[in-house]
């Protein structure tokens, strides 16, 4: 489904990847790749999961992976409380929508 919905957004496939793989394992291998760092990741795991093993990641991680001026979009449960602060991520914004959450983290 992500493959095609590129394809309606005329987005080519040197222009994108999708990857199949656990979160905290696909941002390690990321970070040992070194990959030129992501000006925005959207994190948008299924409510039942816990986020703060990939979170810790991504903070750990955030001078390799994220621009200085990176943003970490977490889409979450309302209900689901996420820390304000997480190593050298910070939340600057809560956007509610229904019954979900968008968590803003910068470095």
């Amino acid at each position: 489904m992500i493959k095609s919905n590129l394809e309606l957004c005329r987005i080519t496939e040197d222009e994108s990847e999708v990857v199949q793989s656990e979160a905290s394992e696909f941002l390690r291998r990321a970070t040992k790749k070194q990959w030129a760092p992501w000006n925005i990741v959207y994190f948008d795991p299924p409510y039942a999961e816990d986020y703060l093993a990939v979170l810790n990641v991504l903070s750990s991680q955030a001078e390799a992976l994220l621009t200085d001026d990176g943003l970490v979009i977490v889409e979450h449960h309302h209900k689901n409380q996420l820390h304000d602060e997480i190593g050298l991520l910070r939340r600057t914004r809560i956007l509610k929508q229904g019954d979900s959450a968008l968590s803003f983290y910068t470095r």
